[in-house]
């Protein structure tokens, strides 16, 4: 098996962070130094950083029991894995595994984020080519106009980012109020949109990605997606 599957496996992180971890020198197989593309065997001593990469049932042929989970994030909690950070998603949700954030949501953000022991799926969902839908909830400080919606649905350049957003679907709810369904995952897409139009997000909760809704689920609970939920957003894989 290519070592960076082996890493991402575990949970312990992307095969794109493993990658990273084995180009910077901090993965060792067996004492020593590796490199991109190497194959490592069940028996192997991995190690990232001195500790020794755990998650696999050794001299087994399954892997140990992959967690896919949905949380609904409450504002303030922030989408990393680096335990330093205070807030971060990790140590929120406390989990026995190794568990790790698909994409983001921004610490004044809140609703459903999905969180998996699984590196493999984690390009398929967040790839833009793929068209995983993602549905918010947005409230300004101004009241939404048709020239607010017909703006923000045609697509929006953000000069900071140097790109123009992709079209998408947006709707009035209320008054400040409306839906937008997105594509793609710039940086704090909405809320550079919504400045653009000089507009200020006043509260910001994604609902759905792709099949998996928010739904009744609590700020901040979770819980793990159902296999029907796993076969629709990723149809093509036979494994999850």
């Amino acid at each position: 098996m290519r070592l960076n599957k082996y890493i991402s496996e575990t949970g312990l992180c992307s095969r794109r962070v493993a990658d990273a971890l084995i180009a910077e020198g901090r993965v060792t197989i067996n004492g020593k130094p590796v490199e991109l593309g190497q194959q490592v065997g069940e028996h192997d001593d991995v190690r990232v950083d001195g500790k020794p990469v755990i998650g696999r049932t050794r001299g087994a042929a399954h892997v140990t029991q992959r967690v896919y989970i949905a949380l609904n994030k409450p504002v303030g909690i922030t989408c990393t894995t680096e335990r330093h950070i205070p807030g971060n998603i990790v140590d929120y949700i406390n989990h026995p595994q190794r568990i790790f954030p698909i994409g983001r949501l921004d610490k004044d953000s809140e609703g459903l984020i999905l969180l998996t022991s699984n590196g493999d799926i984690v390009n398929e969902i967040l790839r833009s080519e793929n068209n995983h839908e993602k549905e918010y909830i947005v409230t300004i400080d101004r009241p939404v106009t048709p020239q607010f919606l017909h703006g923000m649905s045609s697509g929006v350049r953000l000069p900071e980012l140097g790109a123009t957003t992709k079209k998408c679907r947006v709707e009035k709810i209320s008054g400040n109020t409306f839906r937008i369904v997105l594509t793609q995952g710039l940086n704090r897409q909405i809320r550079r949109m919504c400045e653009a139009f000089g507009c200020k997000v006043r509260r910001l909760q994604r609902v759905r990605i792709d099949n998996i809704k928010l739904g009744a689920l609590k700020s901040g609970y979770w819980r793990n997606l159902s296999e029907d939920e796993l076969r629709e957003l990723l149809p093509q894989r036979t494994v999850w």
